[in-house]
């Protein structure tokens, strides 16, 4: 067994459950919603003899649809599967000095298991009693700072006034804004790029796109940084999109119309569920993401939670300080939402007996 002693040992990231058979599933912020039309449509005419050949190694079908969506030239974006290879790709590009990393204790769960895998010194800096994000702790000397924003599992959403702040003090090294959430109400960070280097903006697919089952990510920042992204990118992997997910994320971007009316029916089921979740005794701060990370004032959320999936609806639950007692709730359709109410006035009702 003397092999072990050269393994590489992780405590591994733990996705949300994946149910089958008919469940209404609120657990890991998917979509309700299909992609757009036009993603369809795709798939029903593809021309499957184009799989006999290698897809473009530079996705500049895709680069190329992002490129022009948001008025940057292509060398300013990168792709890959899903924000959680970008993200990891940009840990190990950028991550590389011998100072801690820093990101908040509560936030995607995913940054510690990377910093992990590739022996990155990191710091979880405390967010305050709100959920919040306390700018000057981010003025400390650090290889590099990781914030999510909105933040996830809370939802809350800092102003780009507070990233400012923080882009101001890390001139010196790479700064990650890992914005899976801002198409549900947020502003973004793509509009201080012409002013900061050193920054990196990350989003993806697998929200407000519906393209969970397909995985797209991507990265946008200077061309310098997206050069050094590239290169690590094709010393472990030339060939990271298919020719189809390059074509369908594509095709996804185009139809700016859908994506648009899709967040915007999300957004407002949110703000009506917000309403109704306070009348049943939740608190949460407010959410400017397609989910509500919510405590009840006298049920303990574990009990709601292992109900709630008695009755096959499933939200999230983390068995972790400072959060144990708050669920996760994504936001659904009208009808889900509607169901899962139903479902917690009896629940709650029961629970407070």
């Amino acid at each position: 067994m003397n092999w072990e002693s050269n393994v590489r040992k992780v405590v591994p990231y733990v996705p949300g459950e994946q149910p089958s058979g008919k469940v209404i599933k609120l657990n890991t912020n998917e979509n309700p919603y299909p992609p757009a039309p036009g993603v369809e449509a795709l798939l029903k005419n593809y021309d499957v003899s184009v799989l006999r050949k290698y897809p473009q190694p530079d996705c500049r079908t895709l680069v190329e649809a992002l490129a022009a969506k948001y008025n940057v030239k292509p060398s300013q974006v990168f792709v890959g599967v899903g924000s959680d290879d970008v993200l990891a790709m940009a840990f190990l590009t950028f991550f590389n000095s011998d100072k801690s990393i820093l990101f908040p204790d509560i936030t995607y769960s995913f940054y510690d298991v990377w910093a992990s895998l590739f022996k990155i010194p990191y710091k979880q800096i405390p967010l305050d009693d709100d959920f919040k994000i306390v700018t000057s702790d981010y003025k400390a000397e650090n290889g590099g700072v990781v914030i999510a924003n909105p933040n996830a599992p809370t939802g809350v959403f800092m102003g780009l006034d507070g990233i400012r702040e923080i882009l101001d003090a890390n001139r010196d090294v790479v700064c990650i804004v890992d914005e899976a959430y801002v198409d549900f109400g947020a502003e973004s960070a793509l509009s201080l790029l012409p002013e900061y280097d050193n920054l990196l903006v990350i989003q993806t697919f697998s929200k407000s796109r519906s393209m969970a089952g397909l995985r797209i990510g991507y990265a946008i920042g200077s061309e310098t940084m997206i050069k050094y992204l590239n290169d690590v990118k094709y010393s472990f992997n030339s060939y990271t999109m298919t020719a189809l997910t390059l074509e369908l994320g594509a095709e996804a971007v185009r139809d700016d119309e859908y994506f648009k009316a899709t967040c915007e029916k999300i957004i407002k089921t949110r703000e009506n569920l917000k309403v109704q979740l306070r009348e049943l005794g939740f608190d949460f701060q407010d959410s400017k993401t397609n989910f509500i990370f919510a405590k009840h004032k006298s049920v303990s959320a574990e009990y709601i939670f292992t109900e709630l999936k008695k009755r096959n609806i499933y939200v999230r639950y983390w068995n972790k300080p400072r959060i144990s007692e708050y669920l996760r709730i994504t936001v659904g359709t009208d009808e889900e939402c509607d169901t899962l109410v139903v479902n917690l006035k009896e629940i709650i009702a029961q629970g407070e007996k």
